[in-house]
């Protein structure tokens, strides 16, 4: 019998802004949330805050790419929510098979030591939808 894959949880809802806004320190002085994991991406730095079960990703726009790309069209808003899931792979193989148009075909790596899958915006009225599958969690 296949198991259907699980969404475990919100992991993040992700936040981009331009270069220099400092957001995350907004998050910390305002509600007491400081940043706990900070990494460079390909022209931006992705910050991790810690908010419950789950976490704000603040993604600063450093350079060319795709959060500098999605704040010229659309300034500082919300760019995706992640949702934590048992296994990526199986969930890929899953939405394959219902047809549902993928950004990723298959899982790569993401912060934290992650692996990600995008699922493609049109397939949720325009908002980005990420799956985060995370090594480190205990699924016992």
């Amino acid at each position: 019998m296949n198991r259907l894959p699980r969404i475990l949880r919100v992991h993040h809802c992700a936040f981009a802004h331009g270069p220099g806004e400092e957001a995350h320190e907004r998050f910390e002085k305002l509600l007491g949330l400081p940043v706990c994991h900070t990494e460079d991406g390909d022209g931006f730095v992705e910050r991790m805050i810690p908010a419950g079960n789950s976490y704000v990703q603040v993604l600063e726009a450093t350079g060319s790419g795709v959060v500098e790309k999605f704040v010229s069209k659309r300034g500082a808003a919300l760019h995706h929510v992640a949702f934590e899931v048992d296994d990526v792979d199986e969930y890929l193989v899953d939405l394959r098979g219902k047809g549902v148009r993928l950004i990723d075909e298959v899982a790569r790596p993401g912060g934290m030591g992650t692996r990600i899958a995008f699922i493609h915006p049109s397939e949720f009225g325009g908002l980005l939808v990420e799956l985060v599958e995370d090594p480190n969690r205990d699924l016992t």
